[in-house]
């Protein structure tokens, strides 16, 4: 059997989530970058880059559900749920970008380092890692289904990293003195924020591609469809989408056999769809005779 999404959660406890989650790292990005200047930590200029860049992509991830929530009008029969996969894939962007001026940042340190105070830096890295732990469980709550929460939620991920690999840094400098830690451990982070990054663009193009779910197997859907419901002889013409991340939608053509119910037959089709396969918005056409649209690649 197919695997089928998690039953959804309310948009607005989503929402409420990023709020806080963007005004708290948004508070901590001015703390870190007057952190980072005082200590001269690469690190932590490194981590309040990101964490500023995350406060605009979560405030946009926020801004996204909100946006969603508009009603269906003449020009966008769906409404504005798309909008946040949408800010999902501007968020991927965003974080590439961060990527490349981490990369750029730590191999100009690499050749000419800078004194760093350790101290400093390690108090501001110890209340960043309390910040971004705190962030990260109140996203943490939230739908992981939803790609929009997901992207926001790497994000906040990619700060955690940072704290760590700041607070590394501050310890090996207090012990060892032994300054190359910080742009090398910023290059770690820049790496794994990198792969994060990848993800989510690739998950948020594939459904503005219209590119059917990863848990669903189509040809399972059709076989399911001809051996649960009686009177079908054929399903083809099969289109499944995602118009969110936990919306999946479908159109099919059912071919039934002479003096089959067509009523009965609909409904046993749609309600199939909703149990076996969570597909709550789909079209049926239903043919008792060849199919008018058939064609050699359908």
């Amino acid at each position: 059997m197919s695997i089928t999404p998690a039953s959804k959660q309310q948009p607005s406890r989503n929402e409420r989530r990023v709020f806080w989650a963007a005004l708290v790292t948004g508070v901590f990005t001015i703390i870190e970058t007057i952190g980072g200047i005082l200590s001269g930590s690469l690190a932590l200029l490194a981590d309040a880059g990101h964490m500023l860049a995350d406060t605009a992509a979560l405030t946009l991830a926020w801004l996204a559900f909100r946006v969603s929530r508009k009603p269906a009008d003449a020009r966008r029969s769906y409404g504005y749920q798309r909008f946040q996969v949408l800010a999902a894939l501007i968020n991927g962007l965003a974080l590439f970008f961060i990527v490349i001026w981490i990369l750029l940042e730590a191999i100009a340190r690499l050749l000419e380092p800078v004194e760093i105070l350790a101290g400093v830096m390690l108090m501001v890295a110890v209340a960043g890692l309390v910040i971004n732990i705190l962030t990260f469980a109140i996203l943490h709550g939230g739908d992981h289904h939803n790609l929009n929460l997901r992207g926001a939620l790497l994000h906040v991920l990619g700060d955690l990293l940072g704290s760590v690999a700041a607070l590394t840094a501050a310890a090996v400098i207090l012990i060892s003195g032994w300054t190359f830690i910080d742009p090398l451990l910023s290059l770690f982070v820049a790496l794994l924020i990198l792969r994060s990054a990848w993800v989510l663009m690739k998950k948020s193009a594939h459904i503005l591609l219209e590119g059917s779910p990863e848990w669903l197997n189509v040809e399972e859907l059709r076989s399911k469809l001809i051996e649960t419901v009686p009177d079908v002889e054929d399903i083809h013409h099969i289109h499944v989408w995602l118009l969110t991340s936990e919306s999946p939608l479908l159109t099919l053509h059912a071919s039934i056999c002479q003096g089959g119910n067509y009523d009965q037959t609909l409904m046993a089709i749609k309600e199939c769809l909703r149990q076996q396969f969570g597909i709550e918005h789909s079209t049926i056409q239903i043919e008792t005779q060849r199919c008018v649209d058939k064609t050699p690649s359908s």
